[in-house]
């Protein structure tokens, strides 16, 4: 019991319910594994029992906790309520300058992240953070329908092997002005872990705060055409290969090469770069490398030695494993330096094009414009992992308990960050983080939201199945989300599918945290399990019929998702089986649509039934109605496939027809199989070819 009573101040579960009534103990291996990694010793009695005196005491001591949140409108948090009479307390602002503010008075603070002082007459002192948020995000502020796409998926005729931000920008332009969509939703943009081969996948990134310079459309830098005649030859042998690349995808049957993608731009930048910025350049690129200060220096002096010493920061010299020594011996260095500018440099180029793509939905009407994707976390031999290690748990790695879908559980190899090294630096990482991703954003998804309230945590070297729960500051982590996002105007969507902790839906829709609804899993669980009727639908969700790791609605209509799973053998069942019980599934939604009167043309007509689908989404009260790109052309084929790695070309598929063939930004968007589906969702007022196909669209 000593050990559970340390563990639960230290917020790790010993033990954890992965269905109603089941209860499962956590190993004490896995206990004392995790408290290690958060600085508590717990190897033996002895160990415990001084250690949860030493928290005991230090809980007795402390006036005040390390975060409070006071939400607008609501009572001041009961802390203050408790401490010693006579208490002194005093409020600094963001910007350092004093508040005057009484708990007890009629007044609040003004929103922010400020800074509160406590000085009790018995000479206790204590210092904390008063996060102080609005009730409630900002909502959409109509009924919106728009698009969900992986961006590397789209090409145009003018991409280098995968899509760009060129590419982006061309596509909210054409959706919100052609067909009155309201948002764009892209993968994860970040910087991926440096070297060949690039892991493709955009949940596992090297950095969350900073874009991957790959996505660049490097004709549209201003610099690109002022470079010398003496490169112009080097140059266009790159834009050569640009094309052969593109070609290789689109007309070939190639998979998408990120690493010849980026090998290519690399070397275009890189004379892109031999081309001096004009004064208002200079001065628009000075104030950017003044606005990101040491975290953008951090993450470009990384990617600089990553390039000579490889990305496993821990096998480097030992004075280049800590950021703050590094710096030195990067300064003393005759060419890192210039490696560090030119890796900032590609920050701020993607940073400005990727304002351009915010500002292009935004003058197309779009209500909420791109909705980017923050994933759940970072490669432990990253960017972030490197430069804000105090922040991250060593020797950890996130990931989810045993489930009915997977009974080993999953181990996603990313480390998670420390609660009590958040709590004690006022949550700058996490406000860091939240102020990148939101800049150029009228939305952002946030990959397993139930994150902000507990992770699955999995000691190195142990089996999914053996890790536990570690809580976070919740109340905290969704207060910062509600300022920042209100500050930048901007929507928030949490995906939460799978198994949820109770009470953790209700809290996020309390804060206007939209959810994530995917057809296929609406049933009426609690009664008789059918499918969930739409005006039962929750209103505050993205609904949509897919997701980028669930098969397209073609391949869930047809049944091929099963085939393809049993051929790569991911099927945990017999094939006739599997089989039978994915179309009786299918039947029974095609008959309730049928019932609704959603499917006239009648079923047997896979690209009706698709309409059918997106029908049913519209009829919903959600908030926001998202149409998987793929499933507008028919596309077959997931992009991510759980649980393959080399068996699957995962996060490199093109989108393509339904015999597979590889589709541009251009037919697609001529496409009158998707002017038909998108028609559903009417179009924007006058905008010439709303409702039906351009003269001369291609047919597929």
């Amino acid at each position: 019991m000593t050990l559970a009573r340390l563990a639960e101040l230290h917020g790790v579960a010993t033990e954890y319910e992965p269905s109603e009534g089941v209860v499962v103990r956590v190993p004490d291996a896995t206990v004392v594994a995790v408290l290690r990694a958060l600085d508590v010793d717990a190897s033996t009695p002895d160990a415990v029992a001084a250690a949860l005196a030493a928290a005991q005491r230090g809980a007795g001591e402390r006036l005040l906790p390390a975060t409070l949140v006071l939400w607008r409108g609501a009572p001041v948090p009961a802390a203050f309520a408790e401490l010693p009479p006579g208490t002194e307390l005093r409020l600094t602002a963001e910007d350092g300058a004093p508040l005057d503010w009484d708990p007890d008075g009629p007044d609040e603070p003004p929103l922010g992240v400020h800074r509160i002082d406590a000085h009790a007459p018995d000479g206790r002192r204590s210092h904390g953070t008063l996060v102080v948020a609005p009730e409630r995000l900002p909502q959409p502020p109509e009924r919106v329908h728009g698009l969900l796409v992986q961006l590397y998926s789209v090409l145009s005729a003018r991409s280098w092997g995968m899509g760009d931000l060129g590419d982006l920008q061309e596509l909210a332009a054409w959706a919100g002005r052609t067909h009155g969509a309201g948002f764009v939703q892209v993968n994860p943009l970040h910087a991926t872990v440096p070297g060949a081969p690039v892991d493709p996948s955009p949940y596992r990134p090297s950095s969350r705060r900073f874009p991957d310079p790959v996505h660049l459309r490097i004709e549209e830098i201003p610099e690109f055409a002022y470079v010398g005649p003496e490169y112009r030859a080097e140059l266009d042998a790159v834009l050569q290969e640009a094309a052969e690349l593109r070609e290789r995808v689109l007309n070939k049957g190639a998979l998408i090469d990120r690493d010849a993608v980026w090998a290519a731009k690399r070397r275009a930048l890189e004379l892109v770069a031999t081309v001096p910025l004009g004064p208002g350049r200079r001065a628009d690129y000075c104030d950017f490398l003044a606005e990101h200060g040491r975290a953008l220096e951090d993450h470009a002096t990384y990617c600089a030695l990553a390039e000579r010493h490889g990305h496993h920061w821990r096998d480097w010299p030992a004075e280049l494993r800590d950021p703050r020594s590094a710096g030195a011996v990067v300064r003393a260095d005759d060419e890192l330096p210039a490696l560090v500018d030119f890796h900032c440099r590609l920050a701020w180029l993607t940073d400005r094009q990727l304002a351009a793509a915010s500002t292009a939905a935004r003058e197309a009407g779009m209500s909420v414009g791109v909705v980017h994707d923050l994933a759940v976390g970072v490669h432990p031999d990253g960017s972030d992992a490197w430069a804000q290690q105090d922040a991250f748990a060593a020797a950890m790695s996130v990931g989810a308990p045993p489930d009915a879908f997977n009974a080993r559980g999953q181990d996603w190899g990313l480390p998670p960050w420390r609660p009590d090294a958040l709590a004690a630096s006022g949550h700058a990482p996490y406000r860091g983080l939240l102020r990148g991703m939101l800049r150029h954003a009228g939305a952002l998804r946030i990959d397993h939201v139930m994150g902000l309230f507990r992770l699955w945590w999995v000691p190195e070297g142990l089996e999914p199945t053996e890790g536990t729960y570690v809580r976070y500051d919740a109340e905290a982590m969704l207060a910062l989300l509600v300022l920042e996002a209100h500050r930048a105007g901007a929507v928030v969507v949490g995906e939460d599918l799978g198994t949820v902790e109770p009470g953790v839906r209700e809290a996020l829709e309390r804060r206007g945290v939209l959810g994530t609804s995917v057809l296929w899993f609406e049933r009426d669980w609690a009664g008789d399990g059918r499918p969930l009727a739409p005006e039962r639908w929750r209103s505050g969700c993205v609904a949509t019929a897919t997701t980028h790791d669930l098969p397209s609605t073609a391949a869930r209509l047809t049944g091929e998702h099963v085939v393809l799973r049993h051929r790569l053998g991911l099927l945990a069942g017999d094939l006739g089986r599997e089989r039978a019980a994915d179309r009786a599934e299918v039947a029974e939604w095609l008959r309730y649509l049928d019932r609704l009167d959603l499917l006239p043309e009648g079923a047997g007509d896979e690209e009706a039934e698709v309409r059918a689908v997106h029908r049913f989404l519209l009829r919903t009260p959600a908030r926001m109605v998202g149409v998987w790109l793929p499933d507008a052309v028919g596309d077959r084929r997931p992009q991510n496939l759980p649980g393959t790695w080399d068996q699957y070309p995962n996060w490199r598929l093109p989108v393509a027809d339904p015999s597979g063939r590889p589709m541009t930004l251009e037919e697609l968007a001529a496409s009158p199989r998707l002017h038909r589906l998108l028609g559903l969702f009417g179009g924007a007022p006058g905008a010439a070819g709303a409702r039906t196909a351009p003269p001369g669209a291609r047919s597929d």
